[in-house]
C-alpha cells in the first residue's frame, strides 16, 4: 500500500471537500503519519473515511471532522493546549506542530502508555501526556489557550470551559444522538463565552458525559 498516496486522497477527497482549507492545517495532516497512531493491522485503514476503533469502545475520529477541528481552533505557535481524551495520540501530535506545548490527558493508562511511545517517534517534545479525568483530578486553576475535546458531552460543558483563559478556543462535540453538535466556545476578556455551531455529526461520549450523567462545577 502506497500510504503518501493514502495520504494525499485522505486531504484531497475528504478533508478539502469539508471546507478544511487552511494550508497550515493541511500541512500538518500531510506531516504526521496517521498509519504511525494505529495497531499494526490496522495500517491499511489509516487513512480511510471511517471511525477507526482503537480499544475501550473508543474509536479514531473521521479525518474530515479532525481538519475540522483543528482548522476552527486557529492555533498559532504561541497556543498552550489541552486535547481531552489522548486516545491513538494522533490529534496531540498535529496540536504539537500547530502550537507551543501540549497536555493530553485521558482516563486510560494504556492509551497513555502506547500514544506516549507513538509522539516520542515523530520527536515532538513539546508533547506531554498523563492519565487524568478532567471531570475530576485537573486542577482548577489549570488555564489554556486552545481545548480540544475528542469525545462528545451530552451536558453542561462548563466544568472544561473554565480551563480557557481569556481569549481561549474550545472545540467540543455536544447533544445526544443522533443530533450532535460540534461546537466552538470562545472565553472573552470578562468571563464571558460565545459559542457557535459549526456542524453536524455524531461521537463515542467521554466517560462521566453521557446522559444522564453529572458532574461538580
Amino acid at each position: 500500500m502506497n500510504l503518501e498516496q493514502a495520504r494525499f486522497n485522505m486531504i484531497e477527497q475528504q478533508v478539502r471537500p469539508w471546507d478544511v482549507l487552511d494550508p497550515t492545517v493541511l500541512d500538518v495532516m500531510r506531516r504526521v503519519p496517521r498509519e504511525a497512531f494505529v495497531d499494526s493491522q490496522k495500517i491499511k485503514l489509516a487513512y480511510a473515511d471511517i471511525e477507526l476503533p482503537i480499544g475501550h469502545g473508543e474509536s479514531m475520529m473521521h479525518p474530515r471532522v479532525e481538519g475540522r477541528m483543528l482548522q476552527s481552533l486557529n492555533i498559532t505557535p504561541d497556543d498552550h493546549c489541552l486535547e481531552v481524551g489522548t486516545g491513538s495520540g494522533y490529534i496531540a501530535a498535529c496540536l504539537g506542530y500547530l502550537g507551543a506545548q501540549v497536555h493530553s490527558i485521558d482516563i486510560h493508562q494504556d492509551f497513555i502508555e502506547l500514544a506516549e511511545q507513538r509522539i516520542n517517534k515523530q520527536y515532538l517534545a513539546n508533547v506531554k501526556v498523563e492519565v487524568c479525568d478532567v471531570f475530576n483530578e485537573l486542577a482548577d486553576d489549570a488555564q489554556y489557550d486552545v481545548i480540544a475535546v475528542t469525545g462528545a458531552i451530552a451536558g453542561s460543558t462548563e466544568q472544561v470551559e473554565k480551563h480557557l483563559k481569556p481569549n481561549g478556543r474550545m472545540f467540543v462535540i455536544t447533544g445526544v444522538a443522533p443530533v450532535m453538535q460540534a461546537m466552538l466556545i470562545v472565553r472573552g476578556e470578562e468571563n464571558t463565552f460565545s459559542r457557535a455551531s459549526l456542524f453536524e455529526t455524531k461521537l463515542h461520549y467521554l466517560t462521566g458525559a453521557e446522559p444522564g450523567q453529572t458532574f461538580s462545577l
